[in-house]
């Protein structure tokens, strides 16, 4: 019998898993991938290395987050700092998203003039540092009384910003300046998007504000791909099971019974790293579904659409770039692209003078879980060539020097990472902290972890779903 088993091999099993068993927890990890990383993988495609989707690492500066977890498990990962974290290309603009707010404050003003730059960014500075240094909270979901107790530890954040949390970002944003420009709105909202999942109009102003102050965050790039980092953190745990999908998961007087092709395992706890719109194919208890489907209205059906290119070696490029088109892309929910170029250090994904590239948009998944074959096929090549010829263009890359070139739809991802809806709960200002699910469950022994789960996107947000579980497992 097991103490802990953990299901799923993303940022937040990985996590769970690595905290548990630095606790001194018995822990066995599954992953039904042979490497980890889910949603932030790395994986292999004839000889080349690519990251699955997500590129970034934030959270990792000195007193954050991240850097808690990476010192308390007692590893380190291999990282190189990204200052600009990203570089935004806009029609004929270039502004990149330096970390020091002046010199930022510079570049927005030279692309967007307007005299409350100044005010504005200072405001989204301070908010940012001032909430990802407050600690103390925590969020419990196992009865109406713990989750009503867990919502007190609350109070000194609602009474510090509790001014921002009950008017719109576009509202408080049009307020604020008096007049917009429109294009300096779109360069906002694909901004936030990047991070909430939603637009200015869907999110409070605490929201927004945190999305565009990560990059005054450190950020890093991460060397040998997302998915060596989450291989750094589970290091130190004997028991990871790779290439090993679970098809049933019973709950037993003891616990719960786990059962694969390979084998069947009892465990005291279970951490499902899974996404909860999609976890219910593993589970047959009617307790644990019915807590699941508590939740399947958050579920926005928002996903992604990759595309992964191997270049030439040519010249210097940024780790990452988000670039903005006037105009919607067709099959797509976004104006704006998410580019991500391998450093060239990087003996693993930038190997044989090539550099490997993740491209990224959101897309509904609707828009192509129901195709039939054949047009399914022709509008995957069709947003694929697209986009192809938008990278080459803006970042001046010719075309005919690709070496490689393939995408990935959610359909793709169901196949491969079990999850169809990518990006987790979107942070829509009516997604009120009471109504989400929290890393514990009113059933005992059963806990849940990742970006469906408290508390929110990304490395730091997941990774304070991490600590939050084990708060409540406390």
């Amino acid at each position: 019998m097991r103490e802990y088993a953990i299901i799923g091999g993303g940022i937040g099993g990985c996590a769970s898993a690595a905290l548990l068993n630095a606790s001194g927890k018995d822990v066995v990890l599954f992953e039904k991938e042979p490497y980890l990383g889910g949603c932030a993988s790395t994986f292999r495609h004839k000889n080349r290395y690519y990251n699955t989707g997500a590129t970034t690492l934030c959270g990792y500066g000195e007193g954050r987050i991240v850097r808690k977890l990476f010192d308390q498990v007692g590893v380190n990962p291999d990282l190189i700092r990204s200052d600009p974290s990203i570089v935004v290309i806009h029609g004929d603009k270039t502004i990149p998203r330096y970390q020091d707010v002046e010199r930022f404050i510079q570049v927005i003003n030279e692309a967007y003039p307007h005299p409350k730059h100044t005010d504005f960014w200072h405001l989204i500075y301070m908010l940012a540092t001032e909430f990802y240094t407050m600690e103390g909270y925590y969020y419990s979901n196992a009865s109406r009384i713990q989750k009503l107790y867990s919502l007190c530890s609350f109070y000194p954040l609602l009474r510090k910003f509790w001014r921002y949390l009950f008017e719109d970002a576009t509202t408080f944003i049009r307020r604020f300046y008096g007049t917009l420009d429109p294009y300096y709105l779109d360069f906002l909202d694909a901004q936030i998007l990047i991070v909430s999942q939603v637009k200015s109009d869907s999110v409070n102003f605490l929201t927004c504000a945190l999305a565009l102050g990560y990059t005054f965050e450190t950020n890093y790039y991460a060397v040998g791909g997302m998915g060596k980092v989450c291989e750094t953190l589970t290091s130190k745990i004997s028991d990871v099971h790779l290439s090993h999908p679970i098809t049933s998961i019973q709950k037993t007087d003891k616990g719960f019974q786990i059962l694969s092709h390979r084998e069947s395992i009892e465990a005291k706890a279970i951490i499902m790293g899974t996404s909860y719109f999609e976890s219910s194919q593993w589970i047959h208890e009617s307790n644990i579904n019915s807590y699941y489907k508590r939740y399947e209205h958050l579920n926005n059906h928002q996903s992604a659409f990759l595309l992964y290119l191997t270049i030439p070696n040519s010249r210097e490029f940024a780790h990452h770039y988000q670039l903005i088109s006037d105009n919607m892309i067709p099959f797509t929910l976004s104006k704006s692209l998410f580019v991500s170029i391998s450093d060239p250090n990087d003996t693993k994904l930038s190997s044989d003078s090539t550099l490997s590239v993740t491209a990224s948009i959101h897309t509904d998944e609707r828009i192509w879980l129901s195709l039939p074959k054949p047009e399914y096929t022709h509008q995957k090549e069709h947003l694929a060539t697209l986009l192809t010829q938008w990278i080459c263009d803006t970042l001046m890359i010719d075309e005919h020097s690709i070496l490689e070139r393939f995408a990935a739809t959610p359909k793709t991802f169901g196949r491969y990472i079990n999850r169809t809806q990518l990006g987790g709960i979107p942070m829509h200002r009516h997604n009120l902290l009471p109504n989400l699910p929290s890393n514990d469950t009113p059933i005992e022994g059963f806990y849940t972890v990742g970006d469906t789960s408290y508390a929110a996107q990304g490395w730091p947000g997941v990774v304070m779903g991490a600590f939050n579980l084990m708060k409540v497992i406390r």
